[in-house]
């Protein structure tokens, strides 16, 4: 077997075993995890309510963002849209877990 051969199976068996040790780890996390995410999540405005308010602030967000770059509203229309579903998502999540 080639010297090149055998030193790719090495690596290759290093990085399965690094792998599988992540699944392990992850595995492992999952109900520290879970109840993390329960106790922080779980008390306050909600993640309905923090839906409502995270839309309103994007678009209001986005609205100034698209005026003061001078293109209005239907300038650069691709980007509005990918930037108002990133900026929804954090501003939900956040509200959601601050309040």
């Amino acid at each position: 077997m080639p010297a090149g051969r055998q030193q790719a199976l090495k690596v290759f068996g290093l990085c399965a075993a690094l792998l599988a040790l992540l699944v392990l780890a992850s595995a492992m996390m999952m109900p520290l995890l879970s109840s993390f995410i329960e106790q922080h999540f779980s008390p306050g405005l909600g993640l309905r309510d923090a839906a409502v308010i995270a839309f309103f602030v994007t678009v209001i967000t986005l609205v100034v963002f698209a005026f003061a770059a001078g293109d209005g509203l239907l300038g650069e229309l691709q980007y509005i849209l990918g930037g108002f579903f990133s900026f929804f998502l954090v501003f939900w999540l956040m509200i959601a877990w601050i309040f």
